[in-house]
């Protein structure tokens, strides 16, 4: 019978939630099952460390950088699953409008942000991205707090339902008139599902998912596009900014900008003759990824979990405010590769742990327009 050695066991405590965890004498790092961070063992294994997973990774610290995808696949399995509750939303100004309130003319925004706080394929960097966005539409973009609608999953504001979320669109296209400026974005879980209809040049339909998608179903792109595209009146735009997976096509716009083509506009023209434009306004999309693509929650950023696509939209955005549609793709495509490249060769535990963001930000439209104009909302 062959000897079995057992190597001898210390008990460590994760100073951030405090649990108690067993490490071998032979191992000198172990994640905490609770919070998920990093603690030393081997000599020093009795001592609690308290280095978090969410800063920029240095040579000292030796930090991982998270990065989550946003689709459903695998998410059982992911790292997320056991991590501690987010925390709650902090404006600097607070958006006060509420769904049954009238919306007002001119700007108004409707922002959904959707963790599933309570399902194992939670995500953490939604909650960081609405106020990310709210705060560049208050102090950039001038909409006043009265104009702005949130979903999300904190006490201040409705939850992010289907039907919240189909009532919110509805408040945001109604009575619109021209020269209003609307916005709308979602960050949260995407999929894609068989294109039953016809109407798919690639033969799926993309979906957004509200907070009970598993009891009352997905948001297809297909509703989407009659709710918030169909209604658009002459001298009235929309921006939709939708940081999901899968999502590059998800408001069913006709045309879709190919920057690596030249940078033209291809058709998107649907196979059953279906009319998905508007009736005389534009709808303008930038999305997370194609729609084939998953997109990521990284803290490789900054020490927050944040949406990749929405970190970088808003890097572009501030950092250049005038800057056109062109320029804020070719920027959000520049900061993920350098993101990217950064990575390689960090220490071993990076390498482990870091999963390279493989998504192309996508540009859609109603119709085709010069994508070396002015970005504005």
């Amino acid at each position: 019978m062959q000897k079995l050695a057992f190597a001898r066991m210390d008990t460590v405590t994760c100073k951030e939630c405090n649990r108690a965890l067993s490490i071998s004498s032979h191992t000198k790092t172990i994640r905490c099952d609770g919070c998920q961070r990093v603690i030393s063992g081997g000599n020093s294994s009795k001592e609690s460390a308290s280095s978090g997973i969410s800063s920029w990774p240095n040579q000292d610290q030796g930090n991982i950088i998270i990065t989550e995808t946003k689709g459903l696949r695998d998410f059982y399995r992911k790292i997320s699953s056991n991590i501690s509750p987010r925390s709650s939303l902090r404006f600097k100004q607070g958006p006060t409008a509420r769904i049954s309130d009238a919306p007002p003319q001119g700007k108004r925004a409707f922002l959904c942000g959707v963790s599933y706080k309570d399902k194992k394929f939670k995500l953490r960097g939604t909650t960081q991205d609405v106020m990310n966005i709210a705060n560049l539409l208050f102090q950039q973009f001038g909409f006043p707090t009265n104009a702005v609608l949130v979903l999300a999953e904190d006490v201040s504001y409705e939850p992010p339902t289907k039907n919240n979320i189909i009532r919110a669109l509805e408040w945001l296209v109604k009575d619109v008139q021209s020269g209003d400026s609307l916005v709308f974005y979602f960050s949260g879980h995407g999929l894609r599902q068989i294109d039953f209809e016809g109407d798919e040049t690639d033969g799926f339909d993309e979906a957004i998912c509200p907070l009970d998608f598993e009891t009352a179903g997905l948001i297809m792109d297909n509703d989407i596009n009659k709710m918030i595209v169909d209604p658009l009146t002459e001298g009235v735009i929309l921006h939709a900014i939708i940081d999901a997976c899968h999502s590059g096509t998800v408001l069913d716009l006709p045309h879709v900008y190919d920057k690596n083509n030249g940078g033209s506009w291809k058709n998107n023209f649907h196979p059953s003759g279906a009319y998905k434009g508007t009736h005389g306004g534009r709808a303008i999309c930038f999305s997370a990824c194609e729609d084939y693509q998953q997109a990521a929650d990284t803290t490789v950023f900054s020490s927050e979990m944040a949406g990749a696509m929405t970190f970088t939209f808003i890097k572009a955005v501030t950092e250049n405010q005038e800057i056109t549609y062109r320029g804020i793709l070719d920027s959000m495509h520049n900061s993920l590769e350098q993101a990217n490249n950064s990575q390689r060769g960090c220490g071993l535990l990076n390498r482990v742990f870091y999963r390279r963001m493989v998504q192309d930000p996508m540009l859609s439209s109603s119709e085709v327009f010069n994508v070396d104009s002015m970005f504005r909302l």
